[in-house]
């Protein structure tokens, strides 16, 4: 069965940046619609400082790898562009860095600014005096950068589910767990029960889908990664594999270097929050027990204190032959489509994993 299902604002950004000594601001959205796809960038630079020290360092920045991938995937396709050659559709793009470079320039700064030529659209302005002030300026600040394109594909994305969501999965998600979910409407149920409910997008190779579940809070421990881990393989066992008697699990050993051995395999763990909730992020492998299939997960879990219950959301994709990094990012935006009761007010009791 699981080969036929193939398996917030400106103001946050402005803060962030400010914080690293970058200036941000929003100018008065343009008639045009922004082009591209998702997680692509157009940087405008010229060519001696693409072949410098600054456009080496901008290029490690934003195609480094995707850590929740297995395989490399950069977090950005960087496509070049000079400066003359930077009009008409071009300059429309959602994603744009524009690098100056001028000996009149006192220090090196960031400023950006939304919807300059397109909406919706970042627009990233990097200035210096010389390559490598600039560039030491750009390593410095990397994660601010970074953070700045990510939101802006991440709202996106959550405004998009918001617009064209399912009120059918909407009224379920609540009745059954209490929140509010809003998931965009090309996902499809596949099962639901009492405790958890299975949606998925299908495609002609590929598949990206989640689980939803619960289950009783029992105190801090349940949310240590061993817990979280047990949890996970009790709820996937029910998503089928494609044949009898398969189905998913999460993977705990890898082939070593040599590919004769194994030795175990930890998914990363981390306590993140989103507004003012609390979150545990864990990545790893799943696959399918008895059958040759898998790929990467993300899941997210937090309590609902309310309820007296964990909650979960488990992302996870297959893709063989296309690359995963967009699929799973949509499906972690899911994260930013929760509400809880506004009675909850749940404490940070996420325990640091060993």
């Amino acid at each position: 069965m699981m080969k036929k299902i193939l398996f917030n604002t400106a103001l946050a950004v402005a803060v962030a940046l400010m914080a690293a000594g970058c200036k941000a601001f929003r100018t008065v959205g343009s008639e045009h619609t922004a082009t591209g796809n998702p997680y692509e960038v157009i940087v405008v630079c010229a060519q001696p400082q693409w072949q410098s020290e600054l456009g080496d360092t901008l290029q490690a920045v934003l195609r480094q790898p995707v850590a929740e991938l297995p395989k490399f995937e950069p977090m950005f396709n960087v496509m070049r562009i000079l400066p003359n050659n930077f009009k008409s559709l071009v300059e429309r793009h959602r994603n744009i860095v524009s690098v100056v470079v001028r000996d009149d320039i006192k220090e090196p700064s960031i400023s950006v600014r939304y919807d300059v030529t397109a909406k919706p659209q970042v627009f990233v302005t990097i200035k210096g005096p010389d390559n490598r002030s600039t560039a030491d300026y750009v390593a410095r600040n990397q994660d601010n950068l970074l953070y700045v394109l990510e939101k802006a594909e991440r709202d996106r994305s959550v405004a998009y589910a918001r617009r064209y969501y399912s009120p059918q999965l909407e009224e379920l998600i609540r009745t059954t767990f209490g929140v509010e979910m809003y998931i965009p409407d090309n996902f499809k149920l596949r099962t639901k029960s009492d405790d958890m409910i299975w949606i998925s997008q299908e495609f002609p190779t590929a598949s990206q889908g989640c689980f939803i579940y619960k289950y009783p809070y029992s105190g801090p421990d349940a949310l240590k990664a061993d817990a979280l881990v047990n949890a996970r393989n009790a709820f996937a066992a029910r998503i089928p594999g494609p044949v009898e008697g398969s189905y998913m699990v999460t993977v705990d050993k890898i082939a070593d270097g040599s590919g004769e051995n194994y030795v175990p395999y930890v998914p990363e763990y981390r306590t993140m929050r989103i507004g003012d909730r609390p979150w545990v992020e864990m990545y790893g492998l799943w696959d399918v027990e008895h059958y040759f299939m898998g790929g990467p997960y993300v899941s997210y879990t937090t309590v609902n204190k309310e309820l007296g219950e964990v909650i979960t959301v488990d992302c996870y994709v297959y893709s063989p032959k296309v690359d995963k990094r967009n699929m799973l990012r949509e499906l972690q935006h899911m994260i930013y489509l929760i509400d809880f009761p506004e009675t909850d007010t749940l404490q940070n009791e996420a325990t640091e994993r060993r």
